[in-house]
């Protein structure tokens, strides 16, 4: 069925699922934001340093973002939030209260490794499309040799 489009066809094809994939990423990053607020954040319990539970009885503020606790700091555990989930995000309380808190990802670096994904898979893609694009040229191009070689022979 797919030997029977024009490239016509499968070019606008390619595109609209090419659109479809970027309209679905978009959406699905809005709501993954609204599903990642406070509300869902509360309902975690992670390994805070010095047992210190502030952050979940009063608001907070974000001093630091999730990040990746160095490897000084996971081999020595230096640091004991970075001995669960090798993340740490700094917290500080409205009463004044700084606070380490273990965490479970880093949305930088899952983007990265997406986009990384993506650009890959498309590069693959594309390298795979050049190789049939030209394999089929090759094979047209013996096909008409061998054509014109009965024709000019004149058996048919």
């Amino acid at each position: 069925m797919i030997e029977t489009c024009s490239k016509r066809c499968m070019l606008l094809g390619t595109i609209f699922l090419g659109v479809l994939t970027i309209v679905v990423l978009i959406l699905e990053s809005q709501l993954a934001d609204t599903l990642s607020g406070s509300q869902r954040m509360k309902n975690k319990t992670f390994p805070t340093e010095n047992n210190s539970t502030c952050w979940m009885h009063q608001p907070y503020k974000i001093i630091s973002e999730c990040h990746p606790c160095s490897d000084f700091e996971i081999r020595s555990k230096s640091i004991g939030v970075c001995i669960h989930t090798n993340f740490k995000e700094i917290l500080k309380c409205d009463n004044g209260e700084t606070v380490t808190r273990s965490c479970d990802r880093v949305a930088y670096l899952e983007e990265r490794a997406y986009w990384k994904f993506t650009i890959w898979s498309f590069v693959i893609g594309m390298v795979s499309s050049l190789a049939v694009m030209l394999r089929m040229r090759v094979l047209n191009y013996k096909a008409k040799l061998r054509a014109r070689q009965v024709l000019s022979n004149g058996s048919i």
